[in-house]
C-alpha cells in the first residue's frame, strides 16, 4: 500500500484515541438548542451534515476493464467531500422538507456535483388519525436491505427520485405504492430526473403476520425507454445502455430482535421477468432472472464486547447462452451495492455466488469492529464478470470465457465504526482482494491482487 496512506491513517487513529474525552461532554444538536431557546420552533427541523472521506485504491476499483490486469491496473488516491443542509416543517396534517447537497471529489472529478437540490417534498396526512398518507416531490427511496431500492449513501452524491408515494398503514402492517423517476447528477447544471426512466412499485410489510419476523413482499417495475440512456447527454453513468421493461417480484423475511434469543436470520428471494432490447440482434429478448440472499448469525450478549458470528450467501443469476432469446442476468435496479457484496465494490450480485463469513464486536460504547470474508464464484462462465454497477468487463482478456474456471477470488474487509458523540462519527476500513482462477485465466497468471483503504469523518448537526 502507498506510504501516503500513513498520514490520513494517523490522523484517524488520533481522532479515535482522543474521542473518549470528547464523548464525556457532548454538544447539544442545533435543533435541541433551538427548541430550548424558542419553544415555538418545535415543528421545525433545521440541520446539516458534513462528510469527508479519503480512499486509496490499488490495482482495482478505478476502471473495471483494467482491474487486476498486470501492468495496466489503475490505482487512485482521492478525497471526497459532501455537505448537506436541510430545513423541515411538520404540523399535525401537513409537512415539508427541503435538502441541498454539494459534492466534490479531489482526484476524482466524476464525484463532483456542485450544490444542488437533493430532496424537496411535501407530506400530507396523519397516520394516527387516518391510515392513508402521501409524500410528494424529490425524495430518497429505501426499502428492506436496499438490495433493489436504496439511497446509495456511500456514493458522494447519493440517490434521490422525483416521486409520488402513498402509504396505507394500520396496526397489522403497511403498504406503500409509488411511482418515480431517478434524479441524474449533472455537475454545473440543475439536477433533473430522467423523463424516460420510470420506476414504480408496491411494497408491503408486517410484523404481525408472523410475530417472530418482519415479513415484506414487493413488486417493482422499471420501464426504461429508448431515449433514457442519453437523457442528459451521451450515456448516463451507471445506467443501462438499451431500453428495457423489468418487473421484480420478491419477498424479505427478517427475524425480529430477540425473537430467538441471540440468533438472527434474514432471507430474501426475487424473480424478474419482462424484456430487454438487444442492439446486436435488433430484437427484444425475454428477461428471466432470479436472486437469493441468506444471512444468519448468533450474538453473545452475556460476554464482553457482545460478539456476533454470522454466515451469509448472496446469489444473482447469470446468462449462459446469449443466443437463446432470453436474458437471465439479474438486474440490480436501484440497489445500494456497497455493503452486501464487499466493501471494495468490485462486484455485485449479477452472475455471482458469494458465500461469506462475518464477525463483529463492540469493545467499547459506540465502537463496532468488524471482519468480513467473501468468496466470489461466477454463477455461469457463459456470462461476464460484472462490476458493482455498469456493463460487464469485456476487454483486456475479460469477456465470455466459458472454458475458464469460475472462481473469481476472495475478499477480506476489516473496518471500524465509532460514534464519537451524537453528532460525530469516524470510520476506518481496509480490504484486500485475492485473485482466483477466473481472473488469472482471463488476464494472465501475473494478475494483481488489489488493496483498498479508507477513513471517513461525518459530522451531523
Amino acid at each position: 500500500m502507498n506510504r501516503k496512506l500513513l498520514a490520513p491513517l494517523s490522523v484517524a487513529i488520533l481522532t479515535i484515541s482522543n474521542s473518549s474525552h470528547a464523548a464525556e461532554k457532548e454538544v447539544t444538536l442545533f435543533n435541541g438548542w433551538l427548541r430550548q431557546q424558542y419553544p415555538g420552533s418545535q415543528p421545525w427541523d433545521i440541520g446539516a451534515e458534513l462528510r469527508g472521506r479519503f480512499e486509496n485504491k490499488d490495482d482495482a476499483g478505478v476502471n473495471a476493464s483494467t482491474d487486476f490486469v498486470p501492468g495496466i491496473a489503475e490505482s487512485r488516491e482521492a478525497f471526497y467531500f459532501r455537505e448537506k443542509i436541510h430545513v423541515g416543517y411538520k404540523s399535525e396534517w401537513i409537512g415539508g422538507f427541503v435538502e441541498g447537497r454539494d459534492a466534490s471529489g479531489h482526484e476524482d472529478e466524476k464525484a463532483d456535483d456542485v450544490f444542488d437540490l437533493h430532496q424537496a417534498y411535501l407530506t400530507l396526512g396523519n397516520a394516527k388519525e387516518f391510515p392513508l398518507t402521501a409524500q410528494i416531490g424529490r425524495q430518497e427511496l429505501s426499502y428492506g436491505d436496499q438490495r433493489f431500492v436504496g439511497k446509495g449513501d456511500w456514493s458522494n452524491y447519493g440517490r434521490s427520485f422525483d416521486a409520488v408515494k402513498l402509504r396505507l398503514e394500520n396496526p397489522f402492517g403497511w403498504v406503500d405504492a409509488f411511482t418515480s423517476r431517478v434524479v441524474l447528477p449533472d455537475d454545473g447544471n440543475f439536477n433533473t430526473s430522467n423523463d424516460y426512466d420510470y420506476f414504480s412499485g408496491i411494497y408491503a410489510g408486517s410484523k404481525k403476520l408472523m410475530p417472530w419476523q418482519d415479513t415484506q413482499v414487493y413488486f417493482l417495475a422499471r420501464n426504461y425507454g429508448k431515449q433514457a440512456p442519453n437523457a442528459i447527454g451521451t450515456g448516463n453513468p451507471g445506467s443501462p445502455s438499451t431500453q428495457r421493461d423489468i418487473y421484480t417480484l420478491g419477498t424479505l423475511w427478517k427475524s425480529n430482535a430477540d425473537a430467538f434469543g441471540g440468533w438472527d436470520y434474514s432471507l430474501e428471494a426475487a424473480f424478474q421477468f419482462g424484456s430487454v432490447y438487444n442492439s446486436a440482434q435488433d430484437a427484444r429478448l425475454d428477461q428471466r432472472s432470479h436472486a437469493l440472499f441468506l444471512d444468519g448469525g448468533h450474538t453473545w450478549d452475556n460476554i464482553w464486547s457482545t460478539p456476533r458470528l454470522g454466515i451469509g450467501y448472496e446469489y444473482g443469476s447469470g446468462d449462459g447462452d446469449s443466443t437463446d432469446g432470453r436474458v437471465e442476468t439479474l438486474e440490480n435496479l436501484f440497489g445500494t451495492q456497497h455493503r452486501p457484496y464487499g466493501l471494495m465494490d468490485l462486484a455485485g450480485a449479477r452472475n455471482m455466488h458469494i458465500p461469506k463469513l462475518a464477525f463483529s464486536m463492540k469493545p467499547v460504547k459506540g465502537l463496532t469492529f468488524s471482519v468480513d470474508y467473501l468468496t466470489f464464484i461466477l454463477a455461469d462462465t457463459g456470462d461476464l464478470f460484472y462490476p458493482e454497477s455498469g456493463g460487464g468487463r469485456n476487454a483486456n482478456g475479460y469477456g465470455i470465457n466459458s472454458g475458464y474456471g469460475s472462481y473469481v477470488g476472495s475478499e477480506i474487509d476489516i473496518y471500524a465504526n465509532y460514534a464519537v458523540t451524537k453528532w460525530s462519527n469516524v470510520q476506518l476500513g481496509y480490504g484486500h482482494f485475492f485473485t482466483g482462477d477466473y481472473i488469472e485465466d482471463s488476464v494472465g497468471t501475473a494478475a494483481e491482487d488489489a488493496d483498498w483503504f479508507y477513513t471517513q469523518l461525518t459530522l451531523t448537526f
